[in-house]
């Protein structure tokens, strides 16, 4: 099966196609990604702006990955788009073009939720990343620590209950005067800082926890973000402390995203994880799991940078395993409920 895949959840245009069957292997044949650089002058993402880029892009970036994959409209059997979460001006430009997209070719549509095409973004570069196992989810927008019994079948273990971790790095790259998208900053600035420098604390992490109670899997960054304020206004000379307050930073939020997906390991006695979402491409992040992990025998499976970020590839992975959903309502939602997903 043919899935040509349209992701305009926030500031990625793209479109992919992927080839597979539903309960079986898939693989990439092509997939486009146009990311948008005008939001960095604004430091963070302006819905109207992304929308309106979203508008101009769509149509080209779907025709070179039809292109790519060669293969021609005619021959798509399934058009898979992003549904849901996300801005609902963006992705309102991506549900009506995959709408119109349907109608006038006559290919089956079905929406997709973003959340759970992170899952299925990772299994397109490794195989191996099969339920079950401990999904952790860590993007510009997200959190979510996820019990992954079976494709459709999900646990909600964690959330965050504030900022997103991506979010966090983005808004402490902009106090540190990196700029914006932060992620990526944060982390090379990190690289030269000096460990325990700066000691930030741990945000919902103390030994007394147990299963069971609320805080022992969820996430919460805003008591960091606002320790590393303080810590600013403290520094003399930002330029000489900067990369130690990126490595302070960088160190606590690594600690608690760790030891709680470790924790969620234990409890659930699965030996993978699978890590997705945008922040899934810090280098320290993969380390520092896969050294953790590797202690009890299990194994953390990654996508590929460029299958982290917001991409079509996932959606059309995604939309694969929900083709027989084809055929229902598809409406843009800016909160759309998590599919299989129970608390």
């Amino acid at each position: 099966m043919n899935v040509l895949g349209i992701e305009t959840s926030c500031d990625e245009t793209s479109a992919a196609v992927v080839r597979g069957e539903a309960r079986g292997q898939a693989a990439t044949a092509s997939c486009v990604i146009l990311s948008q650089d005008v939001h960095a002058v604004y430091r963070g993402v302006v819905p109207e702006l992304a929308s309106r880029a979203h508008l101009v892009a769509i149509g080209p970036v779907v025709a070179r990955a039809l292109a790519d994959a060669d293969l021609p409209l005619e021959a798509v059997d399934l058009i898979a788009v992003t549904a849901g979460p996300g801005l609902i001006g963006a992705l309102l430009v991506g549900v009506s073009y995959a709408k119109g997209l349907s109608l006038a070719a006559r290919v089956p549509l079905v929406g997709v939720h973003h959340l759970e095409a992170h899952l299925f973004g990772t299994v397109l570069d490794d195989p191996a990343a099969v339920p079950p196992f401990v999904g952790l989810i860590v993007s510009g927008g997200h959190s979510l620590l996820l019990d992954v019994r079976a494709w459709g079948d999900y646990r909600l273990l964690g959330e965050t209950r504030d900022d997103a971790v991506g979010e966090a790095f983005d808004k402490v790259a902009i106090l540190l005067g990196l700029g914006y998208p932060g992620g990526p900053a944060v982390e090379r600035a990190a690289r030269a800082g000096e460990p325990g420098r700066f000691r930030f604390p741990r945000p919902m992490l103390h030994a007394r926890q147990r299963p069971g109670e609320s805080d022992y899997f969820d996430l919460s960054m805003s008591g960091l973000k606002t320790a590393v304020i303080q810590a600013v206004k403290r520094t003399g000379d930002l330029a000489a402390e900067r990369p130690h307050l990126a490595r302070g930073f960088q160190d606590a939020v690594l600690e608690v995203l760790v030891t709680k997906t470790v924790r969620a390991a234990d409890l659930t006695g699965y030996r993978r994880v699978v890590l997705g979402g945008g922040v899934a491409s810090n280098h320290a992040l993969r380390e520092a799991l896969a050294a953790a992990l590797a202690a009890r025998d299990a194994t953390l499976h990654v996508p590929s940078g460029r299958l982290a970020t917001d991409n079509a590839a996932m959606i059309a992975r995604a939309g694969l395993f929900r083709a027989a959903e084809a055929g229902r309502p598809v409406d843009a939602a800016a909160r759309l409920p998590f599919p299989g997903l129970a608390a």
